[in-house]
């Protein structure tokens, strides 16, 4: 264990050898964090994820440093088939731990197998389509999607909870025990499951009690006539009565009943048969057009897609013609440019700004040869010049301690000649200046770099071993 403050490692006393800090608090915070690692660790031994997650939160909430603690939670998330939580998880502690931290091994597990994330992309979509179906009472069409979900990632709990769920729904109780059940053995305590299991245990128990009594209260009824006698029960068989007189006319119904049924019994087993080769020809046939249907929807997916995609490109090209920054809104300004320069040669600021209106990108995505060689030549005519105008003004504000203005000038300068090396120069000490720490240090390594040998560079170097110490 290292001390927060200084990084040196703590003893057994309560305050750090190092740097003297009191470390007795965030030795308790760590050792809780730790614990609930531990018994996070336990429950994921036997299987009771869902306590191992809450353990695992838990331990990172009191120290989000954890590492193991976080790893041990990202497997966990996976083993669940939350693979999205778990590389989630992995990603977090990569970035607190770069060297040496088994996450990254997962990570590259799951991201170099291209085909194992497109299964869990695919996954997440089924199982939120299938989400959509039961919102809108398409249960059918839910439970064929949750099918697929867990046909290719079995762990997927939310999935089997589910569709167990719509079993539960449409009273199909064995099958929604048997899903839940898969869902135990992937994780033994978890709360929904088990409250699932529990209220189907309540309904299939209730109904067979009632159905039970039902039977009972009725063959009682059919059999006894019961009342009272004093302080006797008289207990009498039903049809007492007619037993004598109608007995011989009961027995032959019996006998034709019997006869008819054993007729019907000969004759029905042919007919269920028959009734049942015509119900799987229509199974088949229905299958066959589903699976028809099932092609010709996903052929009109992609081509949907397919047409926004091209869509979308088109509508890009078109906008890089007419936009804002567009080449016909850059061919303008190199026209503006090119009259304002030829009716007074002396107002370069005045070219220069039109000319910074064209982005170089528009240059190079101009299809126009002669575009092209009309910009280098009046770049080639008016750049050096503007460029000292620039610097002149930029310098200036520089020297007034205008760094802003320095800054906005000293760049144009810089881009209609590259080769200005005292504008570069000056542009780096106005972002030095300005506390631009970044942009400063690339700018002086960029005078370095196009100016070896020269004052400029040893000065630069100067002014870049000064804000490294800093």
């Amino acid at each position: 264990m290292n001390c927060y403050h200084c990084g040196c490692r703590l003893s057994e006393k309560d305050f750090c050898t190092g740097c003297g800090a009191d470390v007795s608090v965030y030795k308790k915070i760590i050792h809780i964090s730790n614990s609930f690692y531990n018994i996070g660790l336990e429950k994921a031994n036997v299987r009771d994820l869902s306590g191992a997650i809450s353990s695992l939160r838990q331990s990172l909430k009191f120290n989000k440093n954890n590492i193991k603690a976080r790893n041990l939670l990202g497997l966990v998330y996976f083993e669940t088939g939350e693979a999205v939580a778990a590389l989630s998880e992995w990603v977090i502690s990569k970035n607190i731990r770069q060297e040496k931290n088994i996450a990254d091994d997962y990570i590259n597990a799951i991201q170099t197998n291209t085909a194992r994330l497109d299964t869990i992309n695919q996954t997440i979509k089924k199982y939120n389509q299938a989400l959509s179906y039961c919102n809108q009472d398409s249960l059918d069409l839910a439970v064929i999607q949750l099918k697929k979900v867990l046909s290719m990632n079995p762990n997927f709990i939310r999935a089997h909870q589910l569709l167990a769920l719509i079993y539960i729904y449409t009273r199909e109780y064995e099958k929604a025990r048997k899903e839940l059940l898969k869902c135990t053995a992937i994780d033994a305590n978890n709360t929904t499951t088990l409250r699932y299991l529990k209220e189907i245990d309540l309904v299939t128990s209730g109904a067979e009690d009632k159905e039970t009594q039902q039977k009972v209260r009725k063959k009682e009824s059919d059999e006894v006539i019961k009342y009272q006698s004093g302080n006797e029960t008289i207990i009498q068989p039903l049809n007492v009565k007619e037993q004598t007189g109608v007995s011989s006319l009961f027995n032959i119904v019996i006998g034709l009943v019997i006869g008819l049924a054993a007729a019907w019994f000969l004759i029905l087993p042919a007919r269920i048969s028959a009734e049942k080769a015509d119900i799987n020809k229509e199974l088949i046939a229905v299958s066959e057009e589903s699976d028809q249907k099932t092609t010709e929807i996903e052929e009109l997916k992609r081509e949907t897609e397919s047409l926004t995609e091209a869509k979308s490109e088109l509508e890009t090209q078109l906008q890089s013609y007419v936009g804002a920054d567009g080449t016909m809104k850059a061919s303008d300004s190199l026209q503006k440019a090119v009259r304002m320069y030829l009716e007074d040669p002396t107002n370069l600021q005045a070219v220069g700004d039109v000319l910074m209106e064209i982005e170089e990108e528009s240059v190079e995505a101009s299809t126009s040869e002669e575009f092209s060689l009309l910009y280098q030549k009046i770049m080639e005519l008016t750049g050096p010049n503007i460029s000292t105008s620039y610097y002149n003004t930029g310098y200036t504000a520089y020297k007034q301690s205008d760094y802003t203005t320095a800054i906005t000038n000293l760049e144009k300068a810089v881009r209609f000649d590259p080769a200005n090396g005292e504008a570069l120069f000056s542009l780096a000490n106005s972002f030095n200046k300005n506390g631009d720490k970044e942009k400063a240090k690339d700018t002086y390594e960029k005078v370095i770099e196009l100016f070896p040998g020269t004052e400029k560079a040893s000065r630069s170097e100067v002014y870049l071993t000064e804000m490294d110490a800093s």
